[in-house]
This record gives C-alpha cells, sequence and structure tokens, in this order.
C-alpha cells in the first residue's frame, strides 16, 4: 500500500546502502523513486510525510544513468543490414547483451542500403520499452546512403546515393520513416538544406557525418535543423586550420543560440586517439554524447 495515497497512489521504493553519481561525483547516499522518477527526500519527509514502501539493498553497488547507444549496428554475431531472415532474433540477442555493459536504450544502425532492403528492415525495427530482458530500441538510425563516395567507409559503393531532387528522392529511398529516430547525411550534397528541413519537421534528429564537407557546409547544415556529428573525426575532412570541416561545428560561431550540437565517438583507443577524444571533451563538454 502507497505510504502517501493523498499524494499519489504508486508506490514509493527507497535503495539503500548504494552509491549514486550527483554532481559529477560518487557519493553514498539513499535513492527514493516513485513512477520512474527520483524524489527529493527533505520534501517526501517534511511535506509529504511520506515514507518507503520498498527497501532494496543495493549492497554497495552503483546507481547510475543507464547509457544510450545512438550508433550500433550489430553485434553478437549479427548484422542488423543484412540479415533481415534472424533480424527479429538480432534485436533481441543485442539488447539483452548490452545491458551487462550498462546501456539501457539504443538505436540499432542501417547502413547504406538499397531501396527493397530499407522496405524490409525498416517496419521490422520497432521501439520498446527497455527492461530486464534488453535494452530498449529508441528508434532506427539510418546511416546513410545520403552520404559522400570518398567518405563512404566501410559502406558499400554501390548504395551510396544523392538525393538531387531533394526529399523526393530520400522518401523513394526509404519508403517509411515511421521508426526512424536519426538519420546521418552529408552536408555538401545537393539540395541538403531542404533535406534536412524535411527529416526535422518529421521529428528525425540529423547528423552530418561520411562527408567531405566544409565547415560553411556545416554550418548550414545545422542552421537547417542538423544537431548531431557522427562518429566524430571518422569518414570526414581532418581538422585544417584554414577549414576545419565538420568537426569545427565544436566551436563554431555561426550555431543558433539556442541550438546545441552534439557529438558521438568511437572511443575504441583505434578510431579515435584518447588525445583526441579529450580535446573535442575540452573544446565543446556539453556536446559530447
Amino acid at each position: 500500500m502507497p505510504s502517501n495515497g493523498t499524494v499519489s497512489k504508486s508506490t514509493i521504493i527507497q535503495f539503500i546502502n548504494c552509491r549514486i553519481l550527483f554532481q559529477n561525483a560518487i557519493i553514498k547516499e539513499d535513492l527514493w523513486v516513485r513512477d520512474g522518477k527520483i524524489l527529493d527526500p527533505r520534501k517526501l519527509f517534511w511535506e509529504e510525510k511520506g515514507y518507503a514502501d520498498i527497501k532494496i539493498n543495493c549492497q554497495g553497488l552503483i546507481i547510475a544513468p543507464g547509457f544510450i547507444d545512438v550508433q550500433i549496428n550489430g553485434g553478437l554475431g549479427y548484422d542488423f543490414s543484412s540479415d533481415i531472415e534472424h533480424l527479429e532474433k538480432a534485436l533481441k540477442k543485442v539488447a539483452k547483451g548490452l545491458l551487462q555493459y550498462g546501456v539501457t536504450s539504443f538505436c540499432p544502425t542501417v547502413i547504406s542500403s538499397s531501396p527493397s532492403m530499407y522496405r524490409e528492415i525498416l517496419p521490422k525495427i520497432q521501439r520498446t520499452n527497455g527492461g530486464q530482458d534488453g535494452a530498449g530500441i529508441l528508434g532506427i538510425h539510418i546511416e546513410g546512403p545520403f552520404i559522400s563516395e570518398e567518405k563512404r567507409g566501410a559502406h558499400p559503393q554501390n548504395n551510396v546515393s544523392s538525393h538531387k531532387n531533394g526529399f523526393k528522392d530520400v522518401e523513394e529511398m526509404y519508403g517509411t520513416f515511421d521508426n526512424v529516430s536519426i538519420c546521418t547525411v552529408a552536408p555538401e550534397l545537393e539540395k541538403n538544406d531542404e533535406v534536412v528541413q524535411e527529416l526535422v519537421n518529421k521529428d528525425i534528429i540529423v547528423s552530418v557525418g561520411h562527408s567531405m564537407g566544409n565547415l560553411n557546409q556545416a554550418e548550414k547544415a545545422v542552421q537547417s535543423g542538423a544537431t548531431f556529428i557522427t562518429h566524430l573525426f571518422n569518414a570526414m575532412l581532418p581538422f585544417h586550420h584554414r577549414d576545419p570541416g565538420i568537426v569545427g561545428l565544436l566551436t563554431s560561431d555561426a550555431i543558433p543560440d539556442d541550438v546545441t550540437v552534439y557529438y558521438g565517438m568511437i572511443t575504441d583507443g583505434i578510431h579515435t586517439n584518447p588525445a583526441a577524444l579529450r580535446i573535442a571533451h575540452r573544446a565543446h563538454p556539453k556536446g559530447m554524447a
């Protein structure tokens, strides 16, 4: 029975003997939760006159926000872009496997593919809530095919495309946007401003990447609605003092005041040197995802 039915009929849970992440430090403190939201214990005690319905002993473990993986192409032997027959099984396996790494939600990422493949894959990846059985799916990250051929990386060359006819080409390529949350595009492509604006109008986060684009082109993409950078430093022009390219978005003065440009990085010590990671964080700490 909830401890305070006059305020809420929901159960109050008290996590005891735990360590929590608070203001950039790990402290030993109890954590109070109701309806999935953290409570202020002082308000709970003195104003609501409430107490815990359930106490959970964490035995010294750390309670921290779960990680969100916004770009994961597969895992555990599965590839989200090609293994259509086993896609449902793959999503469940990866979702379950991610929990051990502290990842509680993710965006299955599909690389540059053919229109027929998109029509088979995209409808099969549905948004889900996370839980003990696996991390939640926040939506699909479509990485391509509207990217630079020179910076395609591991993307099949024959699948790389352009949108010379604007958003019409994008619609014909994907077929549906129902489960899409993020879309990576190269900002230098023709009619990119139109494409970015239309994607944003559909509540899709637009990310710039796999690009030969310069800083001015990247800035125009942000001004049109792009708010993310796909694997910073990789598959884009290297930083240059005369034109820093997409990397320059981290300190650009052409970004609208009410916009924060976020960026992902492959921090495996191979794709990105730890020194580059520190440079990015010191230049734009609020943007690191």
